[in-house]
Formats: structure tokens, C-alpha cells, sequence
């Protein structure tokens, strides 16, 4: 999952921005106080959403050019892709069609409720009574301070008579009419009398135009709303420069009622006025987002068809590659499910198994050769030999006693061509063992028991020899096999050990010879690992070729033959470059 993360980050990250600008478009359109939907507002989110929309486009037209172009050059894989990437259109295009004409038509049928004519007349009425109650709360102050006037204006006398008896009707008409504030003033704004209920209320002076309206005998209304009061003024035509003013306080949450209704009922006719452009406006965005959404599964099905189908792409190049007998190829490791991981691993390591078949044959065939040459060339040399050595014989009775002066000399070539006769006849004994080497006869046996076997030959041959054989007491090792041939297999290489340690003794007098045979368990294998640090390989690549040989005494037979028994027992030997020494690694099959 984290790896589908990793190679799809982008994919995932420009998802992401898909869902984040759908949710908010969606959060704009319902809520007002996120961002105001005003034609500049709107504007911005309709670049925003085209201009990924047009990002997605590129996006699409550069891979669906790709995927056409290989599939109209046939190339492998490119047809599974098409099918894939159709496929995935239609199943998202589908759906997406049902629920675009299905959204658009229930935005339309709720659009056309919105604006119902019950719903219309309900908003029309809201709004109306609540301005009639603000109405209603003016004139209630008009005709307050319109008969607190006239009352006033009656005891005019008493004003100048008894300035206390008149403080007690004003403030009786306070009370009466259950105003907040009254007041007597004159033009110059002088408070003469006055009677409130809040101490705390400070006077504003009301401005020279409003005294000059009072001026006709009418009813002139003081604009303070901001402290949701109804305020007006007259002049008492019984006074001398005296102006009545009286305010009443209006509940807060009337005036913000009223405002929020007005703020509404002009909402709902801009809506109402604009309702052809808020279908067309909100069929272009979801049309915008439905193409996102397709352009996006598009990209994706054309990804994901390119991952399903570059593994199967990779095996049929590898299996066209080996029908042609190019065994050296291999289906290259990617990024993809454990199962195509698994197919992968296995056709390869079906690949290796195939070209070491095919390394085996090769050997066995060369091997052959090499027995049939063998053969004649044993026939045809060792024949002749036991004549010439009896011909020697003749030589050395018959003319050794006449060549007294030369006698040495005559008797030292003799014994040279004597000792050169024995070197062919070894030889040849070699060429007949290697020609007459019999096939493996195959039974159940410990593989652990024949190593120790010329493990301990060597040690009683030579006790100063650090050689050490290291194993897992509880694994088995049971395989099989001809316990002699692998017997011999072993003392072999043991044996060239030494000699390549001997050898090195000779430039490196104070050279502590080792040799070290591990046998361990490798699933189906038993390995056994060989390691010295002697001469080591100088080259691996014609090491096992017969006749092969880097001695000065050597035939170049032992390793064709080490190599040949394992072979034949199904298995593998490697011959590996270690700075140390020697290291060969051996794979028999086990049971």
C-alpha cells in the first residue's frame, strides 16, 4: 500500500486538490459568511476549477497519445491497455452521466420551489410586518408627543407660576404615555426642564435644520436609530422659545430582526433575478467537477493499465527472447503486486534453471567427445608402448656391456626415454579412466558422511593440515547419489588445495595453510562451500575444459571430471575469485 502511495503521489496529491476544491465550491454556494458569492468571487472559483480542469486535459492528451501511439504500432501490450482504459472510461462515465443529469434536474426542480409563490408571499409578509411594527412604534411617539403637546400647552401658565407643579405634570406625562426621555428646550439646544429614565442618557442637540422645520408646527422626527430610539420634536406655540423632545427606546432584536429581513428579501430577489444564471452557473461547475472526475479516471486507468500490463509485456519480450535462444535474458525486477513479484522470481529462476539444463547438456556432449577421443587415443598409444619398452630392454642387455667408454651415457638415455615412456603410459591410464568413467549409480545417502570421509583421509595423511569441516548436527543432509564417485569428487578437490597451498608455501615461506568445508541446507539444495587460501583460480572461465591444466605435471582431466560427476548427479559446481584463495560452491539436490 505505502509503495501504490509512493508511485502514485502525484495521482493522489491532484485528488486530493480535486476533493478540497469540490468541498469548497460546495461550502461557498451554501454558506455566505465563508466567502461572499459575488460575481468577482465567483469568477475566481470558476479560473480556479478550469484552470485544473485544463492541467488534467494536458495530462490526458499527453498519456492517451502515448497509449495510441502504441497501439497503432502494435507494440506488445498495447491492445490489453486500450481494453483496460476503455473499460475504465465507460465504467466512470456511466455513472458520472446518470448523477450529472440527475443532480442538475434536482437543483432545477429545488430552484423552482425556492422561488413558489407561497415561499414569496411569506418572505413579501415577513418583512412587512416587521416595518409595520416599526411604523406602528413611530406613530405611537407621534401621537404621544403630539397630546403631551397639548397639554403642555395649557398649563403654559403654570410654567412661569409654578415651576414645580409643572415639573409634576411633565413627569406625569412621562409616565402616561410611557416615553424614555422627555425634554424642554430651547433653540440654542439649553436643556429647561427634563424628566428620564436612564440618568445616564446624554443629550444631543438636535441640528439647525430640524429646529427650522419645527418652526412651521409640525412634527419633526430625529434620526437616532443607531441607539434604537424613535426621537421627534415640536414647538410649544404657548411658550416662548420652548421645544418639546421626546424619544422612546425600540427592543434591539426588532431593528436586528428587521434588518436581517431586509438583508434576506434582497438576497432572495438578486437570487430571483439572477436564477437563469445561477442554473447556467452551477451546470458549468458541476460539469467542471464531473470532468475533473473523468479526466482523473481517465489518467489513472491509463497508469493503472500501464502497471498491470508492463509485468505481462516484459514476460512475453523474455519468452520471445528464449524461443529464440537468448537465455541470457531476464524479466527485469519493478515495482508491482507480490503476486507479479512471485511470477517474475519465478520465470526467472525458471530461466536459470533452463540455461543451466542447457550448460549441463553442453558438458555432457563435450564430455563425450572428449571419451570417444580419449578412447582412440588410449587404443592408439597404448599399444605400441609395451613393444618400445621391451625394445629398451633389448637395447640396454645387448649393447650395454660393448659401450664400456659410453656406458653411462648410453644407459642414462635409456632410462630417459624409459621415465618419458612411463609419463605416456600414465597419461594414457588417465585418458582410459576418464573414457571409461561409469554413469552414477543413484541411492539414498548421507552427503555429511562421504565429506567427512576424505575429511579424514587428509587429516591421517598429513596431521599438521588445518583442515575443518563445519555442519549443523540437527539438519539432514540425505540426498541421491554414488557414494564413491562423490567420494572421489571431494578427495579431488581437497587434494588441489593442498597443491595451490603448497604452491603459494613457495613464495610465502610462513603461509599457514587453511581449508575450510561447510555443508549447509538451501531449501531444496544442500550446499557445500570450499574455501583455502592458497594460489586460488587464474582462469575460472576454462577451468573445467579437459585437458585444461596450469601444472607442470598436470593431465587437466580432475576438475572435467569433479565437474562431470556433479553433473551427472544433477547439480552445480562453481568456481569462484576469493582474495584469500580458492572458493567453490557445490548445489546437489536434495531429498
Amino acid at each position: 500500500m505505502i509503495n501504490t502511495i509512493k508511485n502514485f503521489k502525484w495521482f493522489f496529491g491532484i485528488s486530493f486538490l480535486c476533493v478540497l476544491l469540490g468541498v469548497f465550491t460546495f461550502i461557498t454556494f451554501i454558506n455566505q459568511n465563508f466567502i461572499f458569492l459575488n460575481e468577482d468571487n465567483l469568477q475566481y472559483l470558476l479560473i480556479v476549477d478550469v484552470a485544473l480542469l485544463v492541467v488534467f486535459l494536458i495530462l490526458l492528451v499527453r498519456e492517451t497519445s502515448k497509449l495510441f501511439s502504441q497501439y497503432t504500432s502494435k507494440k506488445t501490450g498495447s491492445k490489453t491497455s486500450m481494453n483496460y482504459v476503455v473499460q475504465f472510461s465507460l465504467f466512470a462515465f456511466i455513472p458520472s452521466l446518470v448523477i450529472a443529469v440527475f443532480s442538475l434536474v434536482l437543483f432545477n426542480v429545488g430552484l423552482q420551489k425556492y422561488f413558489d409563490q407561497r415561499i414569496t408571499s411569506a418572505v413579501n409578509n415577513s418583512y412587512q410586518v416587521a416595518k409595520n411594527y416599526i411604523e406602528e412604534s413611530k406613530k405611537s411617539v407621534e401621537t404621544d408627543i403630539y397630546l403631551i403637546s397639548l397639554d403642555l400647552n395649557r398649563y403654559s401658565e403654570v410654567f412661569f407660576s409654578n415651576p414645580k407643579r409643572f415639573s409634576n405634570i411633565v413627569r406625569a406625562q412621562k409616565n402616561l404615555r410611557k416615553v424614555d426621555e422627555l425634554y424642554l428646550i430651547d433653540s440654542s439646544g439649553t436643556i429647561l426642564l427634563s424628566d428620564t429614565s436612564n440618568p445616564e442618557d446624554q443629550f444631543i442637540i438636535p441640528s439647525e435644520e430640524i429646529f427650522d422645520k419645527t418652526l412651521e408646527g409640525n412634527l419633526v422626527s430625529v434620526d437616532r436609530s443607531k441607539e434604537n430610539k424613535t426621537a421627534y420634536i415640536v414647538k410649544l406655540s404657548n411658550f416662548i422659545d420652548t421645544y418639546l423632545y421626546i424619544s422612546k427606546n425600540i427592543q434591539p432584536q426588532l431593528l436586528q430582526y428587521l434588518d436581517e429581513t431586509e438583508e434576506a428579501v434582497n438576497f432572495y430577489y438578486t437570487v430571483e433575478n439572477n436564477r437563469t444564471g445561477i442554473k447556467i452557473t452551477f451546470a458549468i461547475i458541476y460539469i467542471i467537477v464531473v470532468s475533473l472526475l473523468l479526466f482523473l479516471t481517465i489518467v489513472l486507468a491509463i497508469t493503472f493499465a500501464g502497471r498491470l500490463t508492463k509485468p505481462i509485456i516484459n514476460l512475453i519480450s523474455a519468452s520471445q527472447s528464449i524461443s529464440k535462444g537468448k537465455l541470457d535474458s531476464r524479466v527485469p525486477e519493478i515495482e508491482a503486486d507480490e503476486e507479479i513479484k512471485t511470477l517474475n522470481k519465478n520465470f526467472n529462476k525458471m530461466i536459470d534453471r533452463l540455461k543451466k539444463q542447457q550448460e549441463k547438456l553442453l558438458d555432457a556432449e563435450r564430455y563425450s567427445a572428449w571419451e570417444t577421443v580419449a578412447r582412440k587415443l588410449a587404443h592408439e598409444i597404448k599399444n605400441p608402448l609395451t613393444p618400445i619398452q621391451l625394445s629398451i630392454d633389448g637395447l640396454r642387455d645387448k649393447y650395454a656391456s660393448r659401450l664400456k667408454d659410453e656406458n653411462n651415457n648410453f644407459v642414462n638415455y635409456l632410462q630417459t626415454i624409459n621415465r618419458q615412456i612411463k609419463d605416456i603410459e600414465k597419461l594414457v591410464n588417465e585418458f582410459s579412466d576418464f573414457a571409461r568413467m561409469p554413469s552414477p549409480i543413484l541411492k539414498k545417502i548421507n552427503l555429511l558422511k562421504v565429506i567427512d570421509r576424505a575429511v579424514q583421509f587428509y587429516k591421517m595423511s598429513d596431521k599438521n593440515l588445518d583442515l575443518k569441516l563445519k555442519s549443523d548436527s540437527k539438519e539432514n543432509y540425505s540426498i541421491k547419489g554414488d557414494e564413491e564417485q562423490l567420494y572421489r569428487v571431494f578427495l579431488n578437490l581437497i587434494k588441489n588445495s593442498i597443491e595451490a597451498i603448497q604452491e603459494k608455501k613457495q613464495k610465502d615461506h610462513n603461509l599457514q595453510g587453511k581449508i575450510s568445508v561447510e555443508i549447509v541446507r538451501n531449501n531444496e539444495y544442500i550446499v557445500i562451500k570450499m574455501l583455502d587460501n592458497g594460489s586460488g583460480f587464474n582462469d575460472i572461465k576454462n577451468i573445467t575444459k579437459p585437458y585444461y591444466t596450469t601444472k607442470k605435471d598436470g593431465t587437466g582431466l580432475g576438475l572435467p571430471i569433479v565437474s562431470k560427476i556433479i553433473n551427472e548427479h544433477n547439480g552445480d559446481i562453481n568456481f569462484l575469485k576469493n582474495p584469500k584463495g580458492a572458493q567453490i560452491e557445490i548445489s546437489l539436490p536434495s531429498i
